[in-house]
Order: C-alpha cells, then sequence, then structure tokens
C-alpha cells in the first residue's frame, strides 16, 4: 500500500541572497531610526531660541544613548552577518526563525528614545532597554542552534565556527541578563551596568571549554 506523500514545507530551500539582503535593510533602516529623536530634540531647542550648548547639555543622555544603541545594533549584525556568512540556501523555518530578531532590532529605537527621554531612575525603562537586548542575544542563539542542528542544509557552514558563535551568544545573553538584574539591584548605577559587555570575550571563552565537545 502506497504511503501518502508529505507535503514537507521545510524541504524547500530558496537561494540567501534576498533574505540576506532584506535583513541588512532592515538593520540599516533600523540605525536610521536612531536618529530621529534627536532630530525632534534639536527643532525643540531651536524653536525656544536655545543654542547647541543648551542642546548639548539637555540633552546628553539622549545623545549617548542613541550612540550605545547605534553600537549595539552594529555588534548584532556583525554577529549575523558571521554567522550567515556561508549560509547559501534558507528553508521557510530558517527565515521564520529569523523574523524574533530583526523584530527585536526594529524595537531597539523605540527602545532607545524611551531610555533617552526617560529619567534614568525608572526601572520599567531599564527593564525594556536592557530586557531588548536579552531578547536579541536569545533570539541570535535561537538562529544558531537551528543552523548547528541542520548545518548539512543550508550551505557549507563550519561546525567549529558555529559552536564558537554558540559560545559567544551564552556570554552575550548570561552578560545582558547579568546587567539588567545588577542595573535593578543598584538604581544608581543605572545603564553603566553594560560595561559588563566588555567580559564577553573572557566568559565565552570559559563557556567554551565548559561545552561538551562536538562533531567538527
Amino acid at each position: 500500500m502506497a504511503q501518502p506523500e508529505t507535503d514537507d514545507e521545510d524541504a524547500i530551500l530558496y537561494p540567501a541572497e534576498r533574505p540576506k539582503a532584506f535583513i541588512d535593510a532592515v538593520v540599516a533602516i533600523a540605525m536610521t531610526l536612531l536618529i530621529l529623536p534627536l532630530m525632534e530634540s534639536v527643532a525643540d531647542t531651536a524653536q525656544s531660541e536655545g543654542s547647541a550648548l543648551d542642546w548639548l547639555t539637555e540633552h546628553n543622555w539622549q545623545l549617548t544613548s542613541f550612540l550605545l544603541s547605534f553600537a549595539l545594533i552594529a555588534m548584532f549584525w556583525f554577529g549575523h552577518q558571521r554567522m550567515f556568512s556561508d549560509v547559501e540556501r534558507v528553508s521557510p523555518r530558517l527565515l521564520w526563525l529569523t523574523m524574533p530578531w530583526l523584530v527585536s532590532i526594529v524595537w531597539l529605537p523605540v527602545a532607545t528614545a524611551l531610555s533617552g527621554r526617560m529619567p534614568s531612575a525608572d526601572s520599567l525603562t531599564r527593564i525594556i532597554y536592557i530586557g531588548s537586548m536579552v531578547f536579541t542575544a536569545l533570539a541570535t542563539m535561537a538562529v544558531r542552534l537551528f543552523l548547528l542542528r541542520h548545518h548539512d542544509d543550508f550551505g557549507d557552514l563550519s561546525v567549529p565556527m558555529l559552536r564558537r558563535g554558540l559560545s559567544v551568544d551564552i556570554a552575550t545573553s548570561l552578560l545582558f541578563a547579568a546587567a539588567l538584574g545588577l542595573s535593578l539591584l543598584v538604581p544608581p548605577l543605572g545603564y553603566a551596568a553594560l560595561f559588563l559587555m566588555f567580559a564577553v570575550g573572557p566568559v565565552s571563552f570559559v563557556v567554551r571549554r565548559m561545552m561538551p565537545r562536538g562533531k567538527a
């Protein structure tokens, strides 16, 4: 008796060029949107006949949050570029798994605008801002785990490189979560807790040593 054919959507693979270009475009738009709150604040200062020094004095944290978020999106994008550098084909499941990562990148300009306008002592704002980065790091990890599990399907992917990237993802997620917890437990510290991210290298090294050895 013949078995019915199965409609496995994930058996359909598409060239990766267009998805990569789409991802790059979304990231570029998100990075551009970061500047909009600053443009509005410049217009407000000009309408009140303030000077450039007034604007710099009154909106110094807004400017700082812009630069910080720009650097963080760039960091996430560099990581994603390295992860997808050898991806030649994509499946519907891989594309859908990438969507939460893109949502988190698009959301970051909103979280940045909140952190730039709200008092730094507002714990909910810190949860939204740093929590967004925790989510992005976890979304990156989910995509990398999927690629690691199905590396033969999407191109000539290096398992050792994926495993090395996974250790960075784990370290990044842990340090962002630690920074969030520290900023809530020690309110005066505020966003300075993000300086923990400088420890990504050493922490990822420790994580990599603790990871079980897989097949190369």
